[in-house]
């Protein structure tokens, strides 16, 4: 893979098989974000879990103090009263059949997250299949599955991000923007590690952090100690 003169001067800054402290890394990702947009700052964990086993799974979601920097669209499937409080909390969409008969028919996918009632999951699971391999079913476990939807949006709209181990066991999640202050983004970095420890599997045994980077969107990985998140 080629690539340009900016990642090349970036990676410079970069010293190579040193493991920075979280307040250092987060510092150095800062200074390799020179895109012209304001670029992602994003965390990815490699875990010492095997995801193809159902009992060393690794995921949940968490809000991160000050949010990622970017306002997602929540669709909600409900009715009646509990369909009027997701309204009244600010979801983008709401509905129940209709809206799956919408992404059915239409292949309409303008929304980022998914929040359902448990009564409407059966009409959910009609189009399991479609949204399954965008990572947008409505599950328990990331607090998507709820008769509170007034707070499951909140939370959503406020900064609230799934994080879930991909079959390379790694967890990539975002820590905010290039921009935000770096006490923000350290902040957001610690909150995500502890849901992330606190998640680890009964298990798993061994090393359960075995990397932690951060990257910003056009940057190199900044290698993290992970003996400071434990």
């Amino acid at each position: 893979m080629k690539h340009g003169k900016k990642y090349k001067a970036a990676k410079q800054l970069v010293e190579a098989g040193k493991l920075y402290d979280p307040a250092e890394a987060v510092e150095l990702c800062k200074k390799t974000a020179t895109a012209k947009f304001d670029e992602t700052v994003e965390a990815s964990v490699r875990l010492g879990v095997d995801p193809r086993h159902a009992d060393q799974q690794v995921r949940g979601a968490v809000v991160l103090p000050h949010g990622t920097g970017r306002t997602l669209r929540v669709l909600v499937f409900a009715k009646g009263d509990k369909a009027k409080e997701a309204e009244e909390a600010g979801a983008d969409f709401v509905g129940a059949e209709e809206m799956v008969q919408k992404i059915q028919t239409e292949n309409w996918f303008d929304f980022d997250v998914c929040v359902a009632t448990p009564d409407m999951m059966g009409v959910v699971g009609r189009i399991g299949r479609t949204l399954g391999p965008k990572g947008l079913m409505p599950n328990p476990k990331s607090g998507t599955v709820t008769m509170d939807v007034a707070k499951a949006v909140a939370e959503i709209k406020a900064g609230k991000v799934e994080y879930r181990v991909d079959k390379t066991s790694i967890v990539h999640v975002p820590l905010g923007k290039a921009s935000f202050e770096n006490d923000k983004l350290i902040e957001n970095f610690q909150t995500l590690m502890e849901a992330i420890i606190k998640a680890k599997p009964s298990a798993a045994k061994g090393t359960y952090l075995k990397s932690v980077v951060i990257s910003a969107t056009m940057g190199p990985g900044v290698r993290v100690n992970p003996l400071r998140f434990n």
